[in-house]
This record gives structure tokens, C-alpha cells and sequence, in this order.
């Protein structure tokens, strides 16, 4: 055992789990595991992801099964536990998270200050892929004109509820999302339970019926990608364009219809705020990497200031 499998399993004092099996991923490019890959987390307390100092941890349905990622970066490289049936397929999936597959090529960030710097400061800003869709898809349908408190709320109970609990020595108990099957299972007032709007558990149900057909028709035509998802009853561009970059890493992808994006982009590109319009206008400069330009104005820390208190949302489920 090594001394990284040895300090993932002091963590946990639960009875010996099976051995783990174990790879060092070395990226020709700098990569900041926590940035990378910590943008797939749902929430502070998504039940699919953790950050635990160093080691970020994954739980995810692979095509083989559930599977369960320990990652930790150092000097030579990022190394790579799993445990599941799913364990093979994630590791090798593993590179493709960090932004192995992400082709910067053309892209230009000198053209305004704001993201040559934010360039600079994170060299290591990669737009990973976790090429498991249908879990993208739903994640961003729990999304679709709530506030985030509510999405990830939601998310954390139905997976807490519906999901398959993760192998391996997880510092707290961790959940991998439902099959596609098991999403279409969840009955009606589980959706109800979680605080999810019932035309957003619908689009879930209806989605989760074609399901692998769906996954099957988007992998095999990249560039048809967005067509193919707002063909889905209670999807729009907003909804696809968020499936697209955590599930595909989609350097382009602009979600438009967001309720904030708008605003920093235009904060940050103009110093005022704009509409989806005025944000497509200002992104035009950098064609084939607007998520990119997006996620460095992310990164700088840039926001348009808040001009009101912040939104309580309203509770309607029976206590």
C-alpha cells in the first residue's frame, strides 16, 4: 500500500474496505485539481463530492457501476484511488476530468485585461468532461429558475434518498445519483419531499424514459449536441448549454437565460451591466472559448455588486 492509500484510510474507521485500485495521472499542462475539478461539485454539501484538505472526492454512476475517486496533487502528478465496480472506467475517465481533451488552441486572452491577468493568476484552469450526461443533464434541470440554495438542497436529498451509497473510506457518508432507471422510479412526492418544482421532476421523469437513447444520440454527433437536448421536452438553451460543459467540457457553451451571468460578464468586460445580448456581443471576440473567458471572469473574483438583499425563497412543502 502506499503512503497516499495509507493516509485515505486512516481517515475512515469503519471496518477494512477492499484495496483500491491505484494510478498517477501526469498532465502535460498545469492543472489545479481543486479549480478542475472542484467545478462539478453541487453545492457545499453535494453528497456526490468532497474536499477534504488536499483530496477531492468523486462519487459517480459509470457505465460499469458506482465508483468512488480519491485525488490528490502533488510533485508528480495527481494521483488516483478508486473503489466500485466503476473503478476502472473512472480512472480511466480520469485525465479527461482534469482537461486533458481541452484544446485551448486559438484562444486569445490578451485582448482584455481583465482575463489576460486572470490567465496568468490560474495557468491551471482547465475545462474538464465527466462524460456521464444524463447526470449533467439532471443535475441542471434541478437548476433551471431557482436559487442555488434550493437547487443543491434538492439535490443533496434526492440523492441522499435515491442514490447508492459510495464504496470505499469516505470521510462522511457519500452518494452516487441514481441509474436512469432510478431517476424515472422516484415517485412523485419524493420530487415533492426534496423541494423540487413538479414541471422540473417531470423534465427529470420524461428525460430519464429515453434515457440511454439520449446518451447514445449525443455521443455520437458533438456538433448536433445542443439540438438534440432542447429537442427534450422542458429543456431550453440554458438547460443544454450546462449539460454540455460539466458533461463534455464545452469551451463555447454560453448559458444563456441566467439570471447573474449577464450581469458580471458585463461587469467585467465593460464595467456595466448588460443583458444575454450585450453578453454575446462582448464574448464574440473570443469565438470557440466563451465558457472559457467565462470561467477565467469566474476566477478573477470579478462580480457586479449586489444592488438588493439577497432572495429568501418561500418553502411551500408540508413540515
Amino acid at each position: 500500500m502506499t503512503d497516499a492509500t495509507r493516509m485515505l484510510h486512516r481517515r475512515d474507521s469503519r471496518p477494512r474496505t477492499a484495496a483500491p485500485q491505484e494510478t498517477v495521472y501526469r498532465p502535460r499542462h498545469p492543472v489545479d485539481l481543486h479549480v478542475t475539478v472542484g467545478f462539478q461539485r453541487r453545492g457545499a454539501h453535494d453528497p456526490a463530492f468532497l474536499i477534504d484538505g488536499p483530496i477531492v472526492w468523486r462519487a459517480s454512476r459509470t457505465p460499469d457501476g458506482v465508483a468512488t475517486l480519491a485525488l490528490r496533487q502533488n510533485g508528480d502528478g495527481i494521483r488516483a484511488s478508486a473503489w466500485g465496480p466503476g473503478g476502472d472506467w473512472a480512472l480511466s475517465q480520469l485525465p479527461a476530468l482534469c482537461g486533458a481533451e481541452d484544446d485551448d488552441d486559438g484562444f486569445d486572452a490578451a485582448q482584455h485585461p481583465v482575463i489576460a491577468e486572470a490567465h496568468r493568476r490560474h495557468p491551471g484552469l482547465r475545462l474538464g468532461r465527466t462524460d456521464l450526461v444524463f447526470d449533467a443533464l439532471a443535475g441542471a434541470v434541478f437548476e433551471q429558475k431557482v436559487t442555488g440554495l434550493q437547487a443543491f438542497g434538492a439535490w443533496r436529498r434526492i440523492l441522499t434518498w435515491h442514490g447508492e451509497r459510495a464504496p470505499g473510506p469516505t470521510p462522511r457518508p457519500m452518494f452516487a445519483p441514481p441509474s436512469i432507471d432510478g431517476w424515472r422510479r422516484i415517485p412523485s412526492w419524493a420530487w415533492h419531499r426534496a423541494g423540487l418544482e413538479p414541471s422540473q421532476s417531470r423534465t427529470v421523469a420524461r428525460a430519464a424514459g429515453q434515457g440511454e437513447s439520449i446518451v447514445r444520440a449525443l455521443d455520437a454527433d458533438p456538433p448536433g449536441r445542443d439540438t438534440v437536448l432542447c429537442a427534450l421536452p422542458g429543456v431550453g438553451p440554458w438547460t443544454s448549454a450546462e449539460t454540455r460543459i460539466r458533461a463534455y467540457g464545452d469551451p463555447d457553451a454560453v448559458s444563456v437565460g441566467d439570471f447573474h451571468l449577464a450581469h458580471h460578464v458585463g461587469h467585467a468586460l465593460t464595467g456595466a451591466r448588460t443583458d444575454d445580448e450585450g453578453m454575446l456581443a462582448v464574448l464574440a471576440a473570443w469565438p470557440g472559448h466563451r465558457q472559457r473567458v467565462i470561467r477565467l471572469i469566474a476566477a478573477s473574483g470579478i462580480r457586479e455588486p449586489r444592488r438588493g438583499p439577497r432572495l429568501h425563497p418561500e418553502d411551500h412543502r408540508r413540515r
